[in-house]
């Protein structure tokens, strides 16, 4: 085994290890609205269940060069997103929306992603996905390296969800995973599908 130690390494050096081996990772895209009206979108990977009860998620946004990017600012500003699942019908448009665009314009013009209107906050969310979450900000936490937020925690709970027809079971409440198909992020420009499904009964 080699060991590395992270404080010698750049941060670059550390994302992709990081990226590397914790795979593979689901992808929430998050809507957010600024303060003019502009509604932002953007697609991160720190991504994931805090807790049933209540019904949390976390998704954490980096800072690049100590800067804060839309989806974090709209955020702190307003306390509201939506959490969309990325799936194998929406990933192309949704990797669309990584692109770098000043703070006045809306990712989801250039990925011709349609908005649907939110019924319990005043984000709007997408309506190419299959599952939404209207969240409302709990926590958020600057993430300090040397003295200097490197990244944003958000912990949002789940308002409402909208769940697509087609891949619920309403008579049990599952969802069923083949028909939402949704694809995770490895590292570099690599994504993943569900591949094989296999089950291991849990120790009483």
């Amino acid at each position: 085994m080699i060991a590395i130690q992270p404080k010698n390494n750049s941060e670059r050096e550390n994302y992709k290890l990081l990226t590397g081996t914790i795979i593979p990772r689901p992808i929430a895209f998050v809507t957010t609205i600024s303060e003019e009206g502009v509604v932002n979108g953007a697609p991160f990977s720190y991504f994931n269940i805090v807790s049933a009860n209540p019904p949390l998620v976390s998704v954490a946004i980096q800072r690049p060069n100590g800067n804060l990017k839309d989806t974090a600012r709209n955020i702190y500003n307003n306390g509201e997103f939506v959490v969309h699942i990325v799936d194998q019908n929406n990933v192309k448009q949704v990797n669309e929306t990584a692109a770098s665009l000043p703070y006045n314009e809306s990712e989801l013009e250039i990925a011709n992603l349609s908005q649907v209107t939110s019924d319990m906050i005043n984000v709007p969310g997408i309506k190419e996905a299959k599952v939404r979450f209207e969240c409302k900000l709990v926590q958020a936490l600057p993430l300090i390296n040397e003295e200097n937020p490197g990244s944003d925690l958000f912990i949002g709970e789940v308002v409402l969800f909208h769940i697509d027809e087609s891949i619920f079971d309403q008579d049990k409440g599952y969802i069923d995973e083949r028909s939402l198909d949704a694809v995770s992020r490895l590292a570099g420009q690599n994504y993943a599908t569900l591949g094989d499904i296999f089950s291991i009964e849990r120790p009483k």
